[in-house]
């Protein structure tokens, strides 16, 4: 299945940008990463709701658009590792944005802190 795009006439940013980062996951993902590299099965631990299959499929699509780096080593088993790119860490500081702006906005509900590293 391809992934679902918002159709974009106008060549718009912001649904450019919605289109690379739309669904629930990627944000996460890219939250997940700020931290440092993680492999497969960390990161699937760290989102219990999300399927092996949905989780692959959304790695795959942060690395195409240049988001994060997928590192593979030539060892038996197969080791890889994922970390955020340049472009990946440029959207730290919108997500914290976006999760200070929650956390503001929705005081009526008793959030964890979200650690977003912010370089």
């Amino acid at each position: 299945m391809g992934r679902k795009v918002i159709e974009n006439p106008n060549l718009c940013s912001l649904v450019h940008a919605m289109n690379i980062l739309g669904g629930k996951w990627k944000p996460i993902i890219i939250y997940l990463l700020a931290n440092g590299e993680m492999r497969f099965g960390k990161l699937l631990m760290h989102t219990p709701t999300i399927s092996k299959k949905v989780l692959t499929e959304q790695l795959k699509e942060l690395e195409e658009d240049g988001l994060i780096i997928r590192k593979r080593f030539s060892e038996i088993p197969p080791r890889v590792e994922y970390s955020l790119s340049e472009k990946g860490n440029g959207l730290l500081p919108v997500l914290k944005a976006l999760s200070d702006w929650t956390f503001e906005s929705y005081s009526d509900i008793n959030f964890e802190e979200c650690k977003i590293v912010t370089l």
